[in-house]
């Protein structure tokens, strides 16, 4: 596969020669190379950016919703292949590697039929001999910045919705997991998308954010990422009034309360805790059990929990990959110290496992029983397999406990009164709630948060949304 920058339909190295490694998160070997690019480099995928956009937002609707789904047959054809990518870089079992293709096929498939829906609209009015719309048109160039653990759907949920908007596209992976990214732009330029609609570089983050946003050829960022970041990416973008979408930290409640059906609770926390191995924005951090089944929740939990497979993302059945780093596991072990320091109980995991010839990064499912909201694991995102269960006495409680968070992201609940589920669904303050499921995430549904969690909707006609101007007309017609 490519490990060049694409940049106006051509693959380049970076301006100034540099490169980079990626490494195997579960071994540490470098196994490819790609550009470590810098201001000219961010400016060139800018300029061809902008020099593509007319083309691209004058394509009817239907000539773009086309290339979109070739884009998505493609990608579900190239589905192996891709998922092998996807776990060499960033060390996720390959069967949810897969499951990774396919979603970012599903963000083509979707923005595909919401560009077929862009029409203008006729605004009815009081006023004879006027007729005013309401006209839909791309916002401009869009930036996409986009993390490493999901690195192929990230981008394709930030790139489907705006080449269906009629905007053109820079966009920089994490340094961590490129290829994905770049493997994604093969597959564009393959499709037939014309030069310079979609430029994917690699190299300094933090130099090629400021170039971009500093630049006012840049109307709109979509940003994943840390809450830090994103707060810095708002006071670059202040000056030029860039549009910004940001999906940032998230810090998960998952309620089960006693009426809930236990084995499927269970079921739903463990698919929703360790899915990636913890490393998921919307991955419950926090656990909040009613009393009366507390008990029960907590034995069964843990014991599944312990079954889960623990090794390389290669091979088939492993449920438990290597966390991204070495600062992901002093995290983790700190967040787990600290439980411990504090009275947690550690029913099972609580520290690495050795994994024939990888590093120490591979972390066992952890279950903190005796949990409270003053340890470290209560009151930051771990991004890890650590679930700390606290015990909550009433649905008032578990809600407020909840709710002690600047983080609105996601948030889960398990009961089967039908009443309450929709009393707790409006009371949780996230963007995203699931119910009796943690499986929440589907690309035609509104994902995002609030408060320390960002703003903007990714996803369906919302996502799509983002990435268009709005422009009104009114015209007056001869008496």
């Amino acid at each position: 596969m490519e490990c060049r920058n694409l940049v106006g339909g051509e693959w380049v190295h970076a301006r100034c020669g540099g490169t980079s490694g990626v490494c195997d998160p579960a071994t540490g070997i470098e196994f490819a190379r790609v550009p470590c690019g810098g201001t000219n480099d961010a400016l060139s995928a800018l300029n061809a950016a902008h020099g593509a956009l007319d083309l691209w937002r004058s394509q009817s609707v239907q000539v773009r919703s086309a290339l979109l789904v070739r884009v998505a047959d493609s990608l579900r054809q190239r589905s192996h292949e891709l998922a092998q990518i996807i776990t060499s870089e960033n060390g996720k079992p390959i069967e949810e590697a897969l499951g990774e293709v396919h979603y970012s096929a599903d963000f083509f498939t979707s923005a595909a039929h919401e560009a077929l829906r862009l029409a203008s609209e006729t605004i009815a009015s009081n006023q004879p001999l006027r007729i005013r719309q309401a006209l839909p048109e791309p916002v401009g160039v869009v930036a996409a910045m986009t993390p490493w653990n999901f690195p192929l759907a990230m981008l394709a949920r930030k790139c489907a919705p705006a080449l269906a908007a009629g905007c053109t596209l820079v966009a920089k992976p994490s340094d961590l997991t490129p290829l994905s990214a770049l493997a994604l732009g093969e597959t564009l330029v393959q499709c037939g998308l014309p030069h310079g609609v979609v430029n994917i570089i690699t190299g300094t983050p933090g130099v090629i954010a400021e170039t971009w946003l500093r630049d006012g050829r840049v109307r709109a960022l979509s940003f994943t990422g840390s809450t830090a970041v994103g707060r810095r990416l708002i006071e670059l973008s202040a000056q030029q009034l860039v549009r910004l979408s940001l999906e940032l930290g998230g810090h998960a409640p998952l309620i089960v309360l006693e009426d809930a059906e236990i084995e499927s609770a269970v079921e739903g926390a463990v698919a929703g805790k360790f899915r990636a191995t913890g490393q998921t924005c919307i991955s419950p951090n926090r656990f909040f059990v009613a009393d009366r089944v507390y008990d029960e929740f907590v034995e069964r939990f843990a014991r599944a929990s312990s079954e889960l497979p623990v090794g390389r993302g290669v091979t088939p059945g492993v449920r438990i990959g290597p966390l991204i780093s070495d600062a992901a596991v002093h995290k983790v072990r700190l967040h787990v110290d600290d439980a411990r320091a504090r009275g947690g109980r550690i029913l099972t995991g609580g520290s690495t496992v050795p994994v024939s010839g990888c590093l120490d990064r591979f972390f066992a499912p952890t279950v903190i029983a005796d949990a409270t909201c003053e340890m470290l694991c209560c009151r930051e995102e771990t991004f890890g397999p650590v679930a700390p269960i606290v015990r909550v006495h009433d649905e008032m409680e578990a809600v407020t406990q909840a709710n002690a968070s600047p983080f609105g992201l996601a948030g889960y609940v398990f009961s089967a009164d039908p009443m309450r589920i929709e009393r707790m669904a409006r009371q949780l303050n996230c963007g995203i709630v699931g119910v009796n499921t943690t499986v929440v995430s589907d690309a035609s549904a509104p994902f995002g948060g609030r408060g320390w969690s960002g703003y903007g909707r990714e996803g369906g006609r919302w996502g799509v949304e983002e990435f268009i101007s709005w422009k009104y007309t009114c015209t007056a017609t001869p008496s």
